[in-house]
């Protein structure tokens, strides 16, 4: 076989492959043996119909059409592999020649496809993130004490007009050109929470009870999701929260503490650590914004169209072109991330063993509250395993390049992520255990992971990032975490459980994601006659 590859554009490149008639030679006999099975011929048995009487009765194309369907993906992975490209997406192939019969002629095609471009990463040590110090203000103690009080205060109807902070019960109706369309009763709502329908806290400002009001507003939710409806709403009641004093009794009745001042230092303590472990979630994003900074490539238009009419496909909005340009900026944003991340994860040789591999489908199994087991066969039914591994490979490739980052607070100070990130010393004195217990490794190919793949179709839980346990073998990635509502809970805000720092870490994703990533090598769909262009479909 011999192949050539001809750059189209950064992004896109053409393979032109020639085959030779022996090299063909097996799939034209496979052709011979799998038709025959299914002709009749009088005098023959199915499947023993000699080549030369079944020329003469179906002729040569249907034979030559099934020879070429059979070889062509695996000629075009070789070519592939040849050139050194790393494909995204499906390529599109033109069957150029094929052989008059089967002693006679060759095998050609093209075939385009959208490729990774060439991304020339900055020198790590020369990098420099900074996260927030460790320094907790007197005033974040406050909210997060207020916020206990919030968890352990009472309401108590009152007979004034309502006003923000109020609680109030309403009945709600809302009617789009005389339709009903949407209507709710008893539901208890706090004026300024902001967290159902858009003018509802103006509107409800300054009612008493048993009071009505109507105003216009766009639906939240439903089939009519975004359209304008008028809403009536009705105040059945109004109710103020009373807060617990802030003394010892409330230390007692929100804590295992006996004086308030204990249950301060504690709130204080816990905040501090929920600082150290942002500096390791806040260390990761940095970094990934500066090495998005740092390099400009150009990311493959038709990987990002895809991605785009699958997502709008998806939601039923292929007319809604505004909400396209939205979809096409955020799925260009993911896939340069992917590539970026899939570029670093070769660079720094990462590899997905597969302790983490399993600890990451558990943990999403649990996530989604299905069946571990069920849920792995039906992953690797459809696909996704290799979508799992390049996102695990893409965690961690940003751990290990924390280790080669300067980290420094606000104040210019080094910070130390070890117990998060590992360090290569940890990593080589495990190493031993490692090859004495003969740990499996998943291998990590990038662009199998498939460029529209989001972590919406199967997203992990947030975490925060894990503590090393024992010295890492493959770090641990730091995944992301919503640092808002650690106080939101009456109780102390709990660590991070800690892990063995070769435990992957799943992003959500959904960093990223579309939309998301760099597509498996695809073998090319089958063509309906030769020659002939024809889509290909994945291998």
């Amino acid at each position: 076989m011999k192949s050539a590859v001809e750059t189209l554009e950064p992004t896109r490149v053409k393979l032109t492959v020639e085959v030779t008639l022996d090299e063909l030679a097996p799939s034209i006999e496979h052709a011979y043996q799998h038709i025959a099975k299914d002709v009749s011929i009088p005098g023959f048995r199915k499947g023993k119909v000699p080549a030369r009487i079944l020329e003469q009765r179906i002729g040569f194309g249907p034979i030559i059409e099934h020879a070429v369907n059979d070889a062509l993906p695996g000629f075009y992975r070789d070519a592939v592999t040849e050139a050194g490209v790393s494909p995204l997406g499906q390529p599109d192939v033109e069957v150029t020649t094929v052989p008059t019969s089967a002693k006679e002629g060759a095998f050609a095609f093209t075939a385009e496809v959208d490729v990774r471009p060439e991304i020339a990463l900055p020198e790590l040590s020369s990098l420099t993130v900074e996260v927030d110090s460790l320094e907790v203000a007197d005033d974040e103690i406050d909210e997060r004490i207020e916020v206990m009080r919030q968890r352990f205060g009472t309401l108590a109807g009152v007979e004034r007009a309502a006003k923000e902070g109020d609680f109030v019960v309403l009945d709600l109706n809302a009617t789009i050109e005389g339709e009903e369309v949407d209507t709710v009763s008893g539901v208890s709502y706090q004026i300024g929470s902001g967290n159902m329908l858009e003018g509802l806290d103006e509107a409800v400002t300054g009612l008493s009870a048993d009071e009505s009001v109507t105003f216009t507003a766009p639906l939240a939710g439903g089939e009519r999701v975004g359209e304008q409806a008028e809403v009536n709403v009705t105040i059945t009641a109004v109710k103020e929260q009373e807060l617990p004093e802030l003394d010892d009794d409330f230390a007692q009745l929100a804590s295992e503490f006996d004086t308030l001042a204990e249950l301060t230092d504690d709130v204080r303590t816990q905040a501090a650590a929920g600082k150290v472990d942002g500096q390791a979630v806040q260390a990761r994003d940095k970094l990934l914004d500066a090495l998005l900074a740092a390099v400009d490539f150009p990311v493959p238009a038709g990987v990002v169209e895809a991605e785009v009419h699958r997502h709008l496909e998806g939601e039923g909005r292929l007319e809604d072109e505004t909400h396209r340009e939205e979809v096409r900026e955020e799925a260009t944003e993911s896939l340069r991330r992917q590539l970026l991340l899939d570029v670093l994860a070769e660079q720094l040789k990462v590899k997905v063993s597969q302790e983490e591999l399993i600890d990451f489908l558990v943990r999403t199994a649990q996530q989604y509250r299905v069946d571990p087991n069920e849920f792995v066969q039906n992953a690797d039914k459809t696909g996704q395993i290799p979508v799992f591994v390049g996102e695990l490979a893409r965690n961690k490739s940003l751990a290990l390049a924390l280790r080669q980052v300067a980290v420094v607070d606000g104040d210019g100070s080094a910070v130390d992520l070890t117990p998060f990130i590992g360090s290569d010393e940890l990593d080589a004195g495990d190493a031993g255990a490692d090859d004495a217990s003969d740990s499996e490794i998943v291998e990590v190919e990038t662009e199998e992971a498939p460029a529209a793949e989001t972590a919406a179709e199967a997203p992990a839980a947030e975490e925060k990032p894990k503590r090393v346990r024992k010295a890492p073998a493959k770090t641990a990635a730091a995944t992301d975490s919503d640092e808002s509502g650690e106080a939101a809970a009456e109780e102390k805000p709990k660590r991070a459980r800690k892990a063995p720092a070769k435990k992957a870490a799943a992003d959500e994703a959904a960093t990223d994601a579309p939309a998301d990533e760099a597509a498996a090598e695809e073998k090319p769909k089958r063509a309906r006659k030769a020659p002939a262009k024809k889509d290909a479909e994945q291998a």
